[in-house]
């Protein structure tokens, strides 16, 4: 194994782990009896890596085209799925939202910048 040399750095405000690295390729231990000793304290991951916990193929197919739009879904959703759905942003009332600040532009102010009259009704009506 190699030991991993954690290096951490503040870069821009942020921390930084970009300089970290590997050591030099060596055994953990020096004694065959300690190494055997540890590896018999190792847990098993075959009830992680189990075929029962992963969808199958058809499954994970079947949520890919659903998610791309490729084709309609006739089953139930399930919960995950819906909780998904409700996640999302409308885009619809993004756009009314969009069309109603056009509307409601007042017309007499020709002296400022078409764009930025837009930009601040926009940003008035969207401010937290």
């Amino acid at each position: 194994g190699a030991n991993f040399k954690l290096k951490i750095v503040k870069k821009d405000g942020y921390w930084n782990y970009d300089k970290s690295e590997f050591g030099s390729v060596e055994p953990l231990l020096d004694d065959d009896d300690a190494l055997e000793a540890l590896w018999k304290k190792e847990y098993s991951l075959t009830a992680v890596t189990a075929p029962d916990q992963f969808k199958s193929y058809e499954e994970l197919e079947k949520r890919l085209k659903m998610v791309l739009g490729q084709k309609s879904t006739n089953r139930r959703m399930d919960e995950e799925v819906e909780d998904e759905d409700n996640d999302r942003g409308s885009y619809t009332s993004e756009s009314d939202e969009i069309k109603e600040t056009f509307n409601s532009l007042d017309s007499s102010s020709e002296d400022e910048d078409d764009a930025s009259h837009i930009f601040k009704n926009w940003q008035n009506k969207n401010q937290l």
